[in-house]
């Protein structure tokens, strides 16, 4: 186990292989790691020990005087702080002993920020979020009905914010490969310019991630899992928005025995998102790690303690949501599922909306990100989802592409 001794050179480490060490052994590792001699050394659980300025006084502090006191019985245990007080100077040798502090050696600023990296929870969320219902249910739908939540699922959220809240009016579905454990997001740049430059004209923004957890993990006792966490935090550092937002979609046992499609919004906290671009996470996931704790690869920390474990609910901030009706329908077949998307699959839907009009038969995100593969990228695609924006009549030579596109089919 690590104890931490504190004397005037600041706080050191001391690494026991034996919890039941006496104070005589004790005081013999001291000698050998932190170059003390045992007899100048002055042992207390009592931190007024360092406030004694003559050797009377130090005299006094008689708690840890007895050689052969296991120091167990002293509630002396892993993470521990004992104080230590001695005269003159000692030679600290070899490079394993780092004293701290101003009367040590010169700390750097990853030193002292290590040190105080304390790891607290965020009270409150920076918005909250309201989901268009349409989207929202097309996504579960599919989770629930196609792949019975037996493998994750993933998209990012796209719509406005404003005074805090945020509005998801449509999601998109990168290429993946979800397991039962993990999603790995197969991101097409080509393809992701297109749906920026639809959001672009329809006066969105990426502004979260949404994904499912599987059947067998409702069977762990945690809110995210480690994986979760890392990605999570990942995409919202690359997102840049303050009200990013994380939804977690699940199935939840009900009242009756039944399984209800459960929606749980959150945000990464901040220090979370600060510790992620300052390279504090471990980005290694070893196969026995404790899916409960997120690793880092230097200590913080965490409720007093020093660790390099957190709690992954400490990084969590829960976020209030809602639901609207937004300007979009979800009609239009989803890209990179199962089902292929075909200039045919454009004739059914332009067929069966045919008594609306046009700006509203293609009011929809995952029809305007087929046509768009095949558009400019830069001045057809935001112009054409502008005119869906304002709801304008479509110009006549966009409409004779798309008709023609789908007669094709």
């Amino acid at each position: 186990m690590l104890i931490r001794i504190r004397s005037r050179d600041g706080i050191e480490r001391l690494q026991i292989d034996n919890p039941n060490t006496t104070i005589a052994q004790l005081k013999t590792l001291i000698e050998s790691q932190l170059r003390v001699p045992i007899n100048n050394q002055t042992l207390s659980t009592n931190q007024q020990l360092l406030l004694a300025k003559t050797p009377a006084e130090i005299a006094q502090f008689t708690d840890m005087s007895n050689p052969q006191t296991p120091i167990a019985t002293l509630n002396i245990t892993h993470g521990a702080l004992i104080f230590l007080a001695y005269e003159g100077e000692r030679t600290i040798a070899g490079p394993k002993i780092v004293p701290a502090g101003s009367f040590g050696r010169k700390m750097t600023m990853d030193d002292l920020i290590a040190k105080q990296m304390r790891i607290v929870r965020q009270e409150s969320a920076n918005c909250e979020v309201s989901f268009d219902r349409d989207a929202a249910n097309g996504f579960q739908h599919y989770v629930n009905e196609t792949l019975a939540f037996a493998v994750k699922r993933g998209g990012f959220m796209y719509g406005s914010v404003e005074d805090g809240k945020v509005e998801v009016d449509f999601i998109y579905e990168p290429p993946q490969q979800g397991t039962e454990e993990s999603l790995l997001l197969l991101r097409d740049p080509d393809e992701e310019r297109v749906v920026e430059a639809i959001a672009l004209g329809l006066g969105m923004r990426k502004l979260g991630f949404i994904f499912t957890q599987t059947v067998g993990q409702g069977k762990r006792d945690y809110t995210l899992s480690n994986r979760e966490v890392l990605q999570a935090v990942e995409l919202q550092a690359e997102g840049e928005v303050k009200e990013w937002v994380t939804v977690v979609v699940k199935l939840e046992v009900n009242e009756e025995g039944g399984a209800d499609v459960h929606f749980e919004a959150f945000q990464m906290s901040d220090l979370c998102v600060k510790l992620f671009k300052d390279g504090w996470f471990e980005g290694e996931i070893a196969e026995g790690d404790d899916p409960k704790c997120s690793k880092m690869n230097k200590d913080v920390v965490v409720g007093g303690k020093d660790t390099r474990e957190v709690d992954n609910d400490f990084f969590l901030v829960v976020v209030k949501i809602f639901d609207h009706q937004g300007p979009l329908s979800s009609t239009f077949p989803v890209e990179n599922r199962n089902t292929a998307i075909t200039m045919r699959t454009l004739k059914n839907h332009l067929d069966r909306t045919k008594n609306l009009s046009f700006v509203k038969r293609i009011s929809d995100f995952h029809l305007l990100l087929f046509i768009g593969r095949f558009l400019d990228v830069n001045s057809d695609v935001p112009a054409l989802a502008g005119c869906v924006r304002a709801q304008a009549t479509i110009p006549e030579g966009y409409q004779i592409l798309i008709e023609s596109m789908a007669a094709s089919g």
